[in-house]
C-alpha cells in the first residue's frame, strides 16, 4: 500500500492527520492519525516529524487491515526516541574508532 499525505487539522491540543492509501486495483481508503502534541513536548519530538511517525505506523501494519482512526501513543514516541538514541549512538563510536591524524611533525 502506498500512503499519500493530505495534511492535517487541530483541534486544540490535537491534530489529526490525513492520508489516502492506494493498492493497485483497489479502491481508495482514508486514514486519519490523532496524535496529542502535548505528547511531542514530553518526549522532545519536533512537530514537524508528526506525519513521518504517523506515516509510519500506518506502514507498520499494512499487511493487516487497520481500522480508519489510529492514534499515535506514548509507546509509538518514545519507540522513535529510543532508535534515535541508539542510531546517535552507533554514530559516535564510529567517529570514535575512525582513523586518527598524526600530529605534524
Amino acid at each position: 500500500m502506498e500512503l499519500r499525505y493530505l495534511g492535517f487539522d487541530q483541534t486544540q491540543n490535537t491534530r489529526a492527520y490525513r492520508f489516502e492509501g492506494l493498492t493497485k486495483g483497489e479502491p481508495t481508503v482514508q486514514f486519519v492519525v490523532t496524535a496529542d502534541l502535548d505528547m511531542f513536548l514530553r518526549h522532545r519530538i519536533g512537530i514537524q516529524e508528526g506525519p513521518g511517525l504517523c506515516a509510519r505506523k500506518l506502514a507498520s501494519d499494512a499487511q493487516t487491515p487497520h481500522p480508519e482512526n489510529v492514534a499515535l501513543t506514548n509507546d509509538d514516541l518514545r519507540a522513535m526516541v529510543d532508535a534515535r538514541a541508539v542510531a546517535d549512538a552507533r554514530k559516535a563510536a564510529l567517529r570514535r574508532s575512525g582513523p586518527r591524524r598524526r600530529p605534524a611533525p
